[in-house]
C-alpha cells in the first residue's frame, strides 16, 4: 500500500495540472490566441534552461554512450513506423494524416513530463539518459516529418531544399541549441553569473506547471467529436509496445546502467506530446485526430504510467530482461 501511495503522490500533480487546464478550458472560455504566447514562452524561453541546466554539470564521458542513443532511438523509429502503417490503413493511404499517425504513436511527453517525472522517481543519476532521449528523439522526429510531408507533396519544395530545412530546424532548435549549449559549458567547466544562474533556475522550474497546464487547456479547446478508428492501436503502441521495445532492446544489447534502463522505460511509456499538436496544426493536418490521441493517450496513461512506475520502483521489473 506504501508504494502505491507513493506512486499515486508522484503522478497525481502532473495528471492534476493538466486536469486544471482541462477544466479552466473548458469553463473559462478565454481567447484562444493567447495559447501561442504561452506556447512560445515553453518553447523558446522556459525548457531550454531547464536542458541547459541538466546537462551542463554532466561529464561529457557520460552522455556518449552510444549504444543507449542507438537502442532508445531504434525503439522510437519502430513505434513511428508501425504507427504511420496503421495510420495509412486507417486514411485509406493519406500519407499526411498517416504522418502525424506516425508521430502520435511515437513521439513522447519528453519535454514537458519527463524530466521533473524521472528525477523525482529515479534521482539526479536519471537526468543523463532523459537528456539524451530528447535529444534524439527529437533529431528523428523533427527530420522524418518535413521529410515525408515533402515526399507527401505538402511541402512544394525540392529534395535538396527540404534536406537543408530539415538540418537547419534540427541545428536551430531551441532545445537543441540548448543541449549544445550545455554540452560547452559541461566541456570548458562554465559556471553561470549567480544572477544569471538564479534567472535560469526560476524559468527551468517554470517549464512543466505551464507545459502541463497548456495541454489540458489545449485539449478542452478541441473536444473529440467522434473516435478516430486507429486512435486505441496509436496509444497501445505509445503506451505499452513502446516501453516494451526499448526495454528489450537495452537488455539484448546490454552493458547499460539500470537507472539509465528504468529512466528510458518510463520515457517510452509517457503519454503523447502536446508538440503532435503543434506539428499537425503547422502543416494543418489532422489536427482532430491529433486531439484525439492526447487526449485519450493522456486519460489512458494515468493507468498505464503509474503502473510502469510501479514495476520500476518497486523492482517487479528486472532491468535486463535476459538475465
Amino acid at each position: 500500500m506504501a508504494d502505491l501511495l507513493s506512486i499515486f503522490n508522484l503522478v497525481a500533480p502532473f495528471f492534476g495540472l493538466i486536469l486544471l487546464g482541462f477544466v479552466i478550458g473548458r469553463y473559462r472560455r478565454l481567447p484562444e490566441e493567447g495559447l501561442a504566447w504561452l506556447q512560445f514562452f515553453l518553447i523558446y524561453v522556459a525548457l531550454p534552461p531547464l536542458f541547459y541546466r541538466l546537462i551542463a554539470d554532466k561529464p561529457l564521458s557520460e552522455l556518449a554512450n552510444w549504444k543507449f542513443i542507438l537502442c532508445t532511438t531504434t525503439a522510437t523509429f519502430c513505434a513511428f513506423c508501425l504507427s504511420f502503417a496503421l495510420g495509412l490503413k486507417h486514411t485509406h493511404g493519406n500519407m499526411p494524416q498517416a504522418v502525424m499517425q506516425g508521430v502520435a504513436g511515437a513521439y513522447s511527453n519528453i519535454g514537458y513530463m519527463g524530466p521533473p517525472l524521472i528525477l523525482a522517481a529515479l534521482g539526479p543519476d536519471a537526468s543523463a539518459p532523459v537528456v539524451l532521449i530528447f535529444v534524439f528523439d527529437n533529431i528523428l522526429l523533427f527530420s522524418l516529418v518535413p521529410f515525408l510531408m515533402a515526399l507527401a507533396g505538402v511541402e512544394k519544395k525540392s529534395a535538396l531544399a527540404t534536406a537543408r530545412e530539415v538540418i537547419w530546424r534540427v541545428l536551430t532548435h531551441p532545445f537543441n541549441v540548448a543541449t549544445l549549449a550545455g554540452v560547452a559549458a559541461s566541456y570548458f567547466k562554465l559556471e553561470l553569473p549567480l544572477a544569471l544562474d538564479r534567472m535560469v533556475l526560476w524559468l527551468s522550474q517554470a517549464a512543466a506547471p505551464c507545459a502541463l497546464f497548456l495541454l489540458g487547456v489545449t485539449v478542452a479547446l478541441r473536444p473529440m467529436k467522434t473516435m478516430p478508428g486507429e486512435v486505441p492501436g496509436l496509444v497501445g503502441i505509445k503506451l505499452l509496445l513502446h516501453p516494451l521495445l526499448v526495454w528489450m532492446l537495452l537488455s539484448a544489447i546490454g552493458g547499460i546502467p539500470v537507472n539509465w534502463i528504468y529512466a528510458a522505460i518510463i520515457m517510452a511509456a509517457l503519454p503523447p506530446a502536446l508538440n503532435i499538436f503543434v506539428i499537425s496544426t503547422q502543416y494543418r493536418v489532422g489536427v482532430e485526430r491529433a486531439s484525439a490521441c492526447i487526449l485519450v493517450g493522456t486519460i489512458v496513461s494515468m493507468i498505464t504510467l503509474p503502473g510502469f512506475l510501479w514495476l520500476v520502483k518497486t523492482g517487479r521489473i528486472a532491468a535486463d530482461l535476459f538475465h
